[in-house]
This record gives C-alpha cells, structure tokens and sequence, in this order.
C-alpha cells in the first residue's frame, strides 16, 4: 500500500488542500449570505451557477489545458479560484457572487480532471484500486474537514475567506514544483443521452432525479439550517454528518443490489429517504439533535443511491464501455444538479425553509415508483452475471469529473479497449 502510494502522496497533498478549500467556500458562501439577507432564490442560484460551470468545464476544459499544458493549465486554474475565493470576501454582493460561482465551478472541473489524469498516469494495473480508494477518501476527509473550519472563524468577516485562498495557494505547490512528466491529454466528453437511456431507463431517469434530490440539498441545506435557527458549527456538523452517513451506507445497501434486483434497492433507499424527508416537513423538529438524526437518515438513503444506479447500468453495458455509460451519467448528474437549486430556493421562500425537502421527496417518491414499474417491464440481469457492487464516488457536492472514471479498477487499461467501442451492451436487452 505505502509502495502504491508514495508516487503520489505530493499530488494528493494538493488535492486535500483544494478540497478542503472547496468545502470551506462551498458553504462559507451560503452561510454569509444568510446572515446577509440573501433571498433563497438567490442562495439557490449559487449551487445553480456552479454546476453549470462545472459541467461546462468537463466539456470545454481539457481543450484549454491541451492547449497551454497541465502545469500552465492547473496554476491558472487554481489561481482563479483562489483569487475568486478572496473577491467573495471583499465584495459582498449577490449578484457577483452567483456570477463568479460558475466560473469557480469551471475551474474546479479543469482542475480536478488534471489531478485525475496526472493521477492515472502514475498508477499501474496493480496499485490503480490503492491509489482510487485513497482519492476519494482525500476528497471526502478534504470536504468535511473545510466545512467544519466555518465554526472556528466568523463568517461576517474576511478572515475564512482568507484561509480559503492560503488552501488553493497550497494546493498548487505540489504540482508547481513537481519534476514528473506531464500526462497524457485529458479525455474528450460526450454525452450520448440517447444510448444512456437505451442501456438502462432507471439509471438514466434515477440519476438525473438523483441529481435533483442532491444538488438542492447539497446548495439549501447549508440555508435550512440557517433558516431553521442552527449555528454555522452545527450546520457545518449537520452536512458532514450526512456526507458520513451516505458513505457507510453504501457498503450494506451495495450487497444488499448484490443479492437482488438493483431496482428494489433504488426503491427502497427512495422510501427511506422519502419519509425521512416527509417528516421533516410535517414535524418541523426544533431540537438541533434530533434534526440533525432525521437528517443523517436522509443522507444515508439519499447518498447511497447513486453508485448503485450507476451499478444498474454497468450491469446491461459491456465491459469496454464502463467509462463511457458512468461518465455520461455523471454528466446527467451535473445537470439535475443544476435543476435542483433552481426549483428548491423559491419553494423554500413560498412555504419556509422546511420544504426544502418536500423537493428531494418528491424526487425520491418518483424514483422508487418508476424503479418498481420498470422492474415490471425488463428481467434483472442475473446475480451471476453481474459486476460485483463497487462504491462509487461520493455523488454529493462537489462532484468527480468523467476523468476520475479512468482510475476505477473496473475501468479497462488504456490498450485493452475494444475494437468495436460503439458496441453499446453485452447483454440482450428486454
């Protein structure tokens, strides 16, 4: 493991700091423009403006880096951030925050894909699952641990705008002074929504509802515990919690899609995180800790449903297009990420903070109904014939890039693609 790991440690040094940079600003902003007076539209449409750059940057972002080199590429990028990171902090304005959120999530994407890739250009058949699993674990630890460090400082202040800037300065030294070749050019992206829905309806429909469900949490949630009464340090608990939460639960809920249909699984973590959602609204619990519980459920259910629809559509594609199938629907996460917020901030605004999660339910209640129906219409694969369940990356704000889908152990070595690469399916479909 040490041995896998030691090419890298340098490269994910940087990412830690970017992310505990990402963690910080993604809810530092929320947290301020609460106290600010920002309306939920408002609120919502900084979760809205960053994922639609986000997106825009795994399209458009590896043009740019092929064009000015990764080194070159990934120091701007980050220098834009970090210098944005600090605007925010002397500038307190709505509109030029939701403005300079999307180029944020622009420059989040590059960078992220030029750590993906730089990462993959280093891993071997043999250390690739190693160096994968401690990727993620980086970018959770790195998130969780910036949202925590808004109850050490005062959001009202310059102060954790600040340190957000020193975090993306630290996260560009490792790769500034580091003397490794460059890697390769960074993967087209396509979107094939078509051939996605062909291979499995569920996973398309689910994953884009998924995404609703997650991106208006992931950008309100930080406004319902303002709205609600919390502090910042108890907010910052109660979204971490739920990062945790989603992140225990997809190892029992990925043997239990294991054991039988991925479907019924999809519906019932639905249910679980419908009714958790549901009686939020209907008790509207006051008591922080007992909020928070109702929380940590939903966040269980709730983040644990993405790997396994993701698991769902890798069961009907074949091998070679693992990349391809997880990556166009990380792709359609990103946009339902992008509806979300938008739907979420004037609910919220019509009938209190509450019914924030009035707008996850429904997702998940149309997610566990459509999961059921389909089962009705389309055999499961069978349990033999199956990939074996592999947790995927957290689907929670932020998001991985299709470029982190090369470093999964279930992605084939570059060299061993298949001939036929158009081939959409392995199975026959029904």
């Amino acid at each position: 493991m040490r041995r896998n790991l030691i090419p890298v440690l340098a490269l994910l040094l940087g990412t830690l700091f970017l992310f505990l940079g990402n963690g910080l600003h993604g809810l530092l902003l929320p947290v301020r423009g609460s106290a600010e007076g920002y309306s939920n539209e408002i609120l919502g449409l900084l979760g809205t403006s960053w994922a639609t750059g986000f997106v825009l940057g795994c399209f458009y972002a590896p043009k740019l880096v092929m064009r000015i080199g990764h080194v070159r590429a990934f120091s701007g990028f980050i220098s834009i951030i970090a210098i944005i990171a600090l605007i925010t902090g002397m500038v307190v304005d709505e509109y030029a925050w939701v403005a300079l959120r999307a180029l944020t999530g622009f420059c989040t994407a590059g960078t992220s894909m030029i750590i993906e890739s730089w990462l993959n250009e280093r891993a071997t058949n043999e250390s690739r699952g190693a160096i994968f699993s401690f990727y993620i674990s980086i970018t959770l630890i790195g998130v969780v641990g910036g949202q925590m460090l808004v109850g050490l400082g005062d959001p009202a202040t310059t102060i954790l705008f600040m340190a957000c800037g020193i975090f993306y300065c630290l996260a560009m030294l490792p790769t500034t002074f580091s003397t490794a070749a460059s890697p390769q050019p960074l993967k087209s992206v396509s979107l094939d929504l078509r051939s996605l829905y062909r291979n499995s309806p569920v996973s398309f429909v689910g994953i884009l509802l998924i995404g609703i469900a997650n991106g208006a949490y992931g950008t309100l949630g930080a406004v319902f515990g303002s709205r609600a009464g919390l502090s910042p340090t108890m907010i910052a608990a109660m979204l971490s919690i739920t990062i945790f939460a989603g992140a225990i639960a997809q190892f029992p809920a990925g043997k239990a899609s294991d054991m039988t249909d991925r479907r019924y699984v999809l519906a019932a973590l639905s249910a679980v995180a419908a009714i958790a959602a549901v009686l939020l609204v209907l008790i509207q619990p006051q008591d922080a800790v007992f909020m928070i519980i109702l929380v940590a459920i939903y966040g269980a259910a709730a983040n644990a449903l993405y790997p396994i629809a993701v698991a769902h559509a890798n069961d009907f594609a074949s091998s070679e297009n693992f990349v391809k199938v997880s990556g166009g629907l990380l792709l359609l996460f990103g946009i339902g990420t992008i509806i979300g917020p938008t739907l979420g901030g004037p609910v919220m605004t019509q009938f209190g903070p509450y019914t924030l999660f009035a707008v996850t339910a429904i997702a998940h209640i149309a997610l566990a109904t459509y999961a059921i129906f389909r089962s009705r219409l389309r055999a499961a694969i069978p349990i033999d014939s199956r990939e074996t369940f592999s947790s995927a990356p957290m689907a929670t704000h932020p998001m991985s890039t299709p470029e982190s889908l090369a470093l999964d152990p279930r992605a084939q070595p570059l060299g061993e693609q298949s001939e036929s690469p158009d081939e959409e399916l392995s199975h026959d479909r029904r």
